[in-house]
């Protein structure tokens, strides 16, 4: 059923304009017999290339698994699905002028973005934070110590946002410094060229699994601010989002979903058999138990 050739995003505009954008996701991908996905390479354990440099991760898994249910339910025996590579300031653009048809990597679900697209149901919670050298003197959490200091993040992301509006707000004097992703950003911390590096806590933990030295690392539990993760969906599609999300909630009513972040952050992964050592939190199990799309924070501490 799974097409996991990934497609150049060339290729995939192609595709994508030769069918009307007037119709809904479900007609072109009834037509098409195709769901185009879109996947971050380099955010472990959610969306990352394995030595075949094939997509794989938790949240690939979980939209694989979406994707055979809407294929059933849709009656389509053989549907194609195409990966298209994405970064964080590209994931949102390529849901809205229909390049891809979900995005299934580490996006956080936020208010303003909800104006540009959609989320399913979320399917992970993560906290910002920080990470540093054992070394480096500073406290993790607390984000005063780093007064004059520099802290790298990912460009036009969330967790950026969270530590550049603390900054200002409180005059801390942080020079925020830009990375293309997590993993660019956790190099630069480890490289010198940043005190500490903020980002979501399982980004940062498989940040330090993947070191020769995890020892020398210390990740923040202090939590700057929380991060819903959801699939990322088009805006003003309905009937598709309304597909999607019954698929989602199904993978969390059978057990579908505990059994990909088992094995995704409590167990061996990777050629190099890292594990996250990262068991499920109880505020992610309220979420799984009680689905739902919302992008407020405090929804999800109750």
């Amino acid at each position: 059923m799974h097409n996991l050739s990934r497609l150049a995003i060339l290729s995939a505009l192609i595709s994508v304009t030769t069918v009307s954008f007037g119709a809904s996701r479900i007609d072109r991908i009834k037509e098409t017999k195709t769901l185009q996905i879109g996947a971050p390479e380099s955010a472990l354990p959610f969306s990352y290339l394995d030595a075949n440099q094939k997509p794989v991760g938790y949240t690939v898994e979980v939209c694989q698994a979406a994707a055979g249910l809407i294929a059933k339910k849709l009656g389509i025996d053989d549907l194609r699905v195409n990966y298209v590579p994405t970064t964080s300031s590209t994931r949102l653009v390529l849901i809205q002028n229909g390049t891809i048809d979900l995005e299934c990597g580490n996006t956080t679900n936020k208010a303003d973005r909800k104006k540009q697209v959609d989320f399913s149901p979320t399917t992970f919670i993560a906290q910002v934070v920080l990470v540093a050298k054992k070394s480096s003197g500073v406290n993790v959490n607390d984000l005063s110590t780093f007064r004059g200091k520099t802290i790298a993040a990912t460009s036009g992301g969330q967790t950026y946002k969270v530590a550049a509006d603390l900054n200002a707000e409180h005059h801390y004097g942080i020079t925020m410094a830009g990375a293309p992703d997590t993993t660019r950003a956790f190099i630069m911390m480890a490289t010198d060229r940043a005190d500490a590096a903020v980002s979501d806590d399982a980004l940062l933990y498989a940040a330090v699994a993947k070191t020769k030295n995890p020892k020398d690392y210390v990740v923040g539990t202090h939590g700057l601010d929380f991060a819903p993760y959801g699939i990322v969906e088009p805006k003003g599609d309905p009937e598709f989002k309304a597909l999607v999300d019954e698929a989602v909630i199904q993978l969390m009513k059978n057990g579908e979903i505990a059994r990909l972040y088992q094995k995704y952050f409590d167990s061996p992964i990777t050629a190099r058999k890292i594990n996250l050592n990262y068991p499920m939190s109880d505020i992610l199990k309220n979420a799984i138990a009680n689905p739902t799309d919302s992008s407020d924070p405090a929804d999800y501490k109750h």
